[in-house]
């Protein structure tokens, strides 16, 4: 079924509050969920309801959860986000360090304790907007350890993310966000659902041999990491960049709770460079890489991110596509809190 994105937004916000979150919070969690389906990034979007809401149930996650600062400096902070929502903690601690780079030209923020983060692209939007460089380093720092080492055997590492981001005048930033293992376990949830099968290579079972049904992964199987070793060496700088450093910790087998710590820097390019110059050379590399002659002509280079650009201006004007199962969970996590699937049907009902 096809729903557009406000209303989307509004039933998701309705469950969230109805939950218990406060309105401030409910909004931001929807926005940012139906955010990624709006992307095209299914995998964190409005399928992350019912496992949020379990959060909420088992008491895991921190309703009223805000960034605290453990150590500050002009250009540094670590902040501890009480396992508060990570749409929440994100946001205000990019919000921090956007602040923090604008004044000072290089900063950094490091997050320990927050609950699952979303997306990490919109953390790079969202400093892209204060028109600033960024890079970031996400770890899940026990519960996610869900890939296998290269050569390994079994379940070692986190599901990690890397993403970096370029503002580009006038027009959409160069946006590169990806997990370090070949699929992100949320992809997984969406084959699933969709009862279709996963890529080869991107997961084995739980004997270790390659499988394309995701349910071979829920039944103790493993994601393989990307590009082999390469994405084993970048999964682990990943998680010590943002496990060590934050203080939260990297990948351990204790670990019982949805923890995610990201350690994100920002540059402004405005204090070290002759903008105007800065503004014309990224404007004139990213038009000559996409200016290269398709192999297919339908299918043009694109720049990083320009896919979910795209995607997102597609989904406003159409609607977002939501499977029959996630529906169905969705509806069955209202009706779990008081919302009965009637009053969610009419929230998204066309007019």
């Amino acid at each position: 079924m096809k729903i557009s994105h406000q209303k989307l937004t509004d039933a998701v916000s309705r469950i969230f509050a109805a939950g218990g979150c406060d309105p401030a919070t409910s909004t931001c969690i929807a926005e940012n969920l139906v955010d990624s389906n709006l992307c095209g990034h299914d995998s964190h979007g409005v399928i992350r309801v019912a496992q949020y809401m379990s959060y909420v149930r088992k008491q895991t996650v921190n309703l009223s959860g805000q960034i605290e600062i453990v150590y500050e400096t002009p250009s540094v902070a670590v902040v501890d986000g009480q396992l508060g929502f990570g749409q929440v903690i994100g946001r205000q601690a990019m919000d921090l360090l956007a602040d923090k780079a604008t004044e000072t030209g290089l900063a950094m923020v490091s997050i320990r304790n927050s609950s699952h983060i979303g997306r990490i692209g919109a953390w790079v939007e969202q400093l892209a907007k204060r028109d600033l460089i960024s890079l970031h380093f996400m770890n899940t720092t026990g519960l996610g350890m869900l890939a296998m080492p290269f050569g390994g055997t079994d379940r070692r590492l986190s599901l990690c993310v890397v993403a970096a981001g370029v503002p580009l005048p006038g027009r959409d930033p160069v946006l590169l966000d990806f997990a370090t293992t070949m699929t992100a376990e949320g992809k997984l949830r969406v084959a699933r659902n969709k009862e279709v099968p996963v890529p080869e290579g991107h997961i084995v079972d739980r004997d270790g041999n390659p499988s394309t049904d995701a349910n071979d992964f829920y039944d103790g199987g493993a994601i393989l990491p990307m590009a082999a070793h390469k994405g084993h060496g970048l999964t682990m700088i990943a998680d010590l960049l943002a496990g060590a450093l934050s203080g939260g910790g990297c990948t351990h087998p204790d670990e019982t709770l949805m923890v995610n710590t990201m350690t994100s820097i920002a540059i402004n390019p405005g204090p070290m460079t002759d903008r105007d110059h800065y503004a014309a050379e990224v404007i004139r590399y990213c038009d000559w890489v996409t200016g290269s002659p398709a192999k297919n002509p339908d299918q043009p280079v694109q720049l990083p991110g320009q896919m979910e650009f795209n995607n997102r201006r597609q989904r406003k004007n159409e609607g977002v596509e939501v499977d029959d199962m996630t529906w169905k969970q969705i509806c069955k996590t209202a009706e779990s809190v008081g919302v009965t699937t009637d009053e969610l049907n009419a929230l998204v009902a066309n007019d």
